[in-house]
């Protein structure tokens, strides 16, 4: 149990400085934006279509569930309302940020993890430059905005996706669907939304580049830190989601008592 929690504490701080140490060459050397862009379209273009499938599907789940509960009680005119805030402020942005782990986040640490056993990262070194510059810099900005981005699409569409299914399973008229979001979706539900997207999408981009800079080896350890990423990524989202619900209902009590 010690080892564990020691070796626990041990990545926690070895993450938080390799962040700090990236976020400070970022302020001292910029960002190159031409690889920024290159990285944003890749992780875009790769992740769009999963991201858009899996917000519509999250949004008609999320709907057909509430439903379950609301048809009891003859108040299927709240679904719209209901769905959509529990989308947006809680469940939402958890399933579809574990989707996005899985696929941005461990493609990242393959590809930083294979460029480390290579010695590519030792080559850029020989040539006088820092590969936290030239290779992490770029990536880390682009797969947390990327990620953030995504995910703010992706709650978009989960919307849809309740509208959807209402209307064609649930005999939900979809004026009826909306016409209640306004009295359960406040720009604090909104707002709480866009802070956890852009958690979740930096915990994905400094974990994956973390874990892959760090890879030695051969391509069994490859496997092994896409294998760390997603685990650590995962509970770092259950985590951090918990957190900032705690710390959002102690502002609320506080300023609203």
């Amino acid at each position: 149990m010690l080892e564990l929690l020691k070796g626990f504490f041990d990545g926690v701080g070895k993450w938080f400085l390799f962040s700090r140490r990236v976020i400070s060459v970022c302020f001292k050397e910029g960002v190159d934006k031409k690889q920024l862009v290159e990285q944003m379209y890749q992780v875009g273009s790769r992740s769009i279509p999963l991201t858009a499938i899996a917000g519509l599907f999250v949004g008609a789940i999320l709907a057909i569930q509430i439903n379950l509960q609301l048809k009891d009680f003859g108040a299927q005119s709240f679904l719209g309302g209901l769905s959509t805030s529990t989308t947006l402020r809680n469940l939402g942005p958890v399933l579809i940020a574990f989707i996005l782990a899985g696929r941005v986040g461990a493609f990242s640490t393959a590809e930083l993890g294979t460029m480390s056993i290579t010695e590519q990262l030792n080559a850029i070194r020989c040539l006088g430059l820092n590969p936290l510059s030239v290779i992490i810099v770029p990536r880390l900005v682009a797969l947390t905005l990327s990620s953030f981005l995504l995910l703010v699409l992706g709650l978009g569409l989960t919307v849809l996706g309740g509208i959807s299914i209402s209307a064609v399973a649930l005999k939900v008229n979809p004026l009826q669907f909306t016409s209640h979001i306004s009295q359960f979706v406040s720009l604090s539900s909104i707002s709480m939304g866009m802070i956890k997207s852009f958690l979740y999408g930096l915990l994905i981009g400094t974990i994956s580049c973390f874990v892959g800079y760090h890879t030695n080896g051969g391509a069994e350890d490859v496997g092994r830190s896409v294998r760390r990423t997603a685990v650590v990524t995962l509970v770092s989202i259950i985590v951090t989601d918990f957190l900032v619900s705690v710390v959002s209902e102690a502002v609320k009590t506080f300023f609203g008592g």
